[in-house]
């Protein structure tokens, strides 16, 4: 990627890596025979859908705009889970959907007459709460004590009501396969005679299969054993997997100021509209060309956002060398999680999106101005 040719600020998006990505992804649905499909709420960059399509047959979305999106940009209906789902919106909902996954028992009770009515079939299903997740940051932990998301086993009647066909559980995060299997073995201790009455286990997200390092063998014998076992389809939803270190988001230094003997890089993106998660999770971007300090550290600089929060910031970093006003900072994996979930807080202009095209060119998808702030507000 020539970092020379983009503008600033844009998120970019590598088309080959996303490829790779895929390719490994898709060697894992064929090893065990299940299916995988594309989380919206982890990557939802519509553009590269025909690449996606190439790969992996469906998506998940947990309201009715991504099953929308789902039905007209992947080109097939959703598997559709919402901790709700409204009267109003719901014969729409049901149009764009293949699947529906209840959050609760009266959320079952209250919608499933409607899906018998539906001009195609719609397999329902209802989540369930294993009450166990290795994930340690309980903002991402749906196994948290009190969690709203998902009905626990004390909760479960004896039987399960018919027109429920599946059981659907989400409970990690950038994980590996042996948290899953502690999750599985949860799982069947709980809900193991109920595993025998449905046709369909959707395990949920955050299988981080594309990272390296991770035991794909391991997963898929894991989940070639569980479909033998209970005779049933094995679902697929990771997010982050998808677009794994697929992208950059390039910024430009716009100012350098000093205050107390701590230097701070003012750039032109912020990290509370454009990276959130970076103070929510909270975790550390990675940048090109820059390390964490350490004793023998010369050249820090703590890196400023745009917005006029206080906390918009991240800590020094050590560049090696004196910073200047028109040096590009380079963030790395900024594709998934991150467009998602970004806003114009301020009215601070939304970054650029971008692919660099496998013939190493560059594509700008789209460019963001006073409009799309304006259209958002009344």
């Amino acid at each position: 990627m020539d970092y020379s040719k983009i503008p600033s600020p844009t998120f970019v998006l590598d088309e080959k890596l996303l490829r790779e990505n895929l390719e490994l992804i898709n060697e894992v649905q064929k090893g065990a025979d299940i299916e995988i499909i594309l989380a919206f709420k982890g990557f939802a960059m519509w553009s590269t859908f025909p690449l996606v399509r190439e790969y992996l047959s469906g998506a998940t979305a947990s309201s009715l705009n991504e099953a929308r999106l789902c039905f007209e940009e992947m080109k097939t209906r959703a598997h559709v889970y919402s901790p709700i789902y409204f009267e109003k919106e719901f014969s729409e909902l049901m149009s764009y959907s293949s699947h529906i996954v209840f959050n609760s028992f009266q959320q079952f009770n209250k919608f499933y007459a409607e899906t018998q009515k539906a001009a195609h079939p719609i397999s329902c299903g209802i989540r369930v709460n294993p009450e166990y997740s290795d994930v340690e940051t309980d903002l991402y932990n749906p196994s948290a004590p009190g969690s709203r998301l998902g009905v626990g086993i004390e909760e479960f009647p004896d039987k399960l009501p018919g027109g429920i066909e599946g059981i659907h559980f989400h409970v990690l995060c950038e994980s590996d396969s042996f948290s899953l299997e502690k999750v599985l073995e949860k799982l069947e201790a709980k809900f193991g005679d109920y595993l025998h009455q449905v046709k369909w286990v959707n395990m949920g997200g955050g299988h981080l299969m594309t990272r390296k390092g991770y035991d794909h063998q391991h997963l898929i014998k894991l989940l070639k054993s569980f479909k033998e076992k209970y005779t049933i389809k094995v679902i697929l939803e990771p997010g982050s997997a998808i677009a794994w270190d697929t992208g950059v988001l390039v910024s430009t230094v716009q100012d350098i100021v000093e205050h107390k003997n701590v230097k701070t890089a003012i750039l032109d993106v912020s990290f509370t509209a454009h990276m959130p998660d970076t103070l929510e999770m909270p975790y550390r971007p990675r940048i090109i060309g820059a390390a964490d300090p350490n004793k023998t550290s010369k050249h820090l600089y703590r890196l400023g956002g745009v917005s006029c929060l206080a906390g918009d910031f991240m800590e020094a970093y050590d560049f090696g060398k004196p910073l200047k006003i028109g040096d590009q900072i380079i963030f790395k994996d900024m594709i998934h999680y991150t467009m998602v979930k970004t806003s114009m807080f301020n009215g601070v202009n939304h970054p650029a999106i971008a692919i660099w095209k496998e013939n190493d060119t560059l594509e700008i998808i789209r460019e963001f101005g006073y409009e799309d702030f304006k259209g958002r507000l009344s």
